[in-house]
C-alpha cells in the first residue's frame, strides 16, 4: 500500500523546486520583493505564451493528421515517438527563452489575458457555485469532488496572483479594480466552502495526512486572500493598484515554501511514514 506522506511529499516537491528556480531568476535576492513579483510575472508570461505554442502545436498536429490520412499513410506512432516526446518538454524551455529575448511583446499580451479572463472566470465561479446547490453535490461527503474543489481553487488563486501582477505600472481602471476585488472575494467564498468541507471530513472520519494537508493549504491561501482583499479595498478608494496590494502578495509567498517544506519533512515524522 502506498505511503501517503510519500505521495503528499512528491506533489509538495514541485513547489520547493519552484522556489528553488525563483533563487535563481533573483539572483539569490529573495529577500527583494520586487524581484519576487518580476519572478511572478514571469511565470505568468511563460504560461500565456506556452499556452499559445502549445495551441499552435495542436493544431499543427491535427492538420498534419489529416494531411496524411488522405493518401493513406498512419504518421501518429511517429508524432508520438518523436514530436510529442520531443516537443513538449521543449515548450516551457522556449517560452522561457521568448519572454527572456522578446520583453516587449510579451509584456503587451500577459495584461490583456488578465483582463479578459478575469470577468469571465468571475462569472464561470458564480455560475458553479449556484449549480453545486442545485446538483446536489457537495465537496462535504464526496473525496472527488473535494479534490477537484481544491485544484479549482488553486487555479483561481494563481490567476489572482497572475492579474494584480501583470501590470507592472498599475495602470488597471476602475472597473479592473473592482473586478479583481470581486474575484477575491468570490475565491474566498469557494475557499470557505472547501475548508468547512474539510474540517466537517476530519470531525467525522478523523485526522490523516492528507486532510491535515489539505486545511493547512486552504487556511494559508484563505488568510492570505483576506490581506489581498483587504489591500485591494484600499486600493479602490485610491483609485489605482497600490504597492502595497503586489507587496502583500510577495512577502506571503515564503509561507507556502515553509508549508510545503513542512508536509515533505515534518509529515513523514508526525504521522509514521503512513
Amino acid at each position: 500500500m502506498p505511503s501517503d506522506t510519500l505521495i503528499l511529499a512528491c506533489i509538495h516537491l514541485p513547489l520547493v523546486l519552484w522556489a528553488v528556480l525563483a533563487y535563481v531568476f533573483t539572483g539569490s535576492a529573495l529577500m527583494d520583493v520586487h524581484k519576487r513579483l518580476d519572478f511572478l510575472r514571469f511565470n505568468g508570461e511563460l504560461l500565456v505564451i506556452a499556452a499559445i505554442k502549445l495551441i499552435c502545436g495542436g493544431l499543427l498536429t491535427v492538420v498534419s493528421f489529416g494531411l496524411f490520412e488522405l493518401i493513406g499513410i498512419n504518421v501518429e506512432p511517429f508524432f508520438e515517438k518523436y514530436i510529442l516526446a520531443f516537443g513538449l518538454p521543449a515548450v516551457p524551455i522556449l517560452g522561457a527563452y521568448l519572454v527572456q529575448s522578446n520583453p516587449q511583446l510579451v509584456k503587451m499580451i500577459a495584461p490583456v489575458v488578465a483582463k479578459i479572463f478575469t470577468p469571465l472566470v468571475i462569472v464561470m465561479l458564480i455560475v458553479y457555485l449556484i449549480a453545486v446547490v442545485y446538483s446536489g453535490k457537495d465537496p462535504y461527503n464526496d473525496r472527488e469532488f473535494l479534490l477537484l474543489f481544491n485544484v479549482l481553487l488553486i487555479g483561481v488563486m494563481a490567476l489572482v496572483f497572475f492579474s494584480i501582477s501583470a501590470d507592472p505600472h498599475n495602470s488597471t481602471s476602475k472597473s479592473g479594480h473592482y473586478l479583481l476585488l470581486a474575484l477575491t472575494g468570490i475565491t474566498i467564498i469557494v475557499n470557505a466552502i472547501a475548508l468547512s468541507a474539510i474540517l466537517f471530513r476530519i470531525s467525522e472520519w478523523g485526522l490523516t495526512p492528507n486532510r491535515m494537508a489539505v486545511m493547512g493549504s486552504n487556511v494559508l491561501m484563505l488568510l492570505h486572500l483576506c490581506l489581498l482583499t483587504y489591500q485591494l479595498f484600499q486600493s479602490v478608494k485610491e483609485k489605482f493598484i497600490s504597492s502595497r496590494v503586489e507587496i502583500a502578495i510577495a512577502r506571503y509567498l515564503p509561507i507556502y515554501l515553509v508549508w510545503a517544506l513542512i508536509v515533505i519533512f515534518i509529515f513523514p515524522l508526525l504521522f509514521h511514514f503512513q
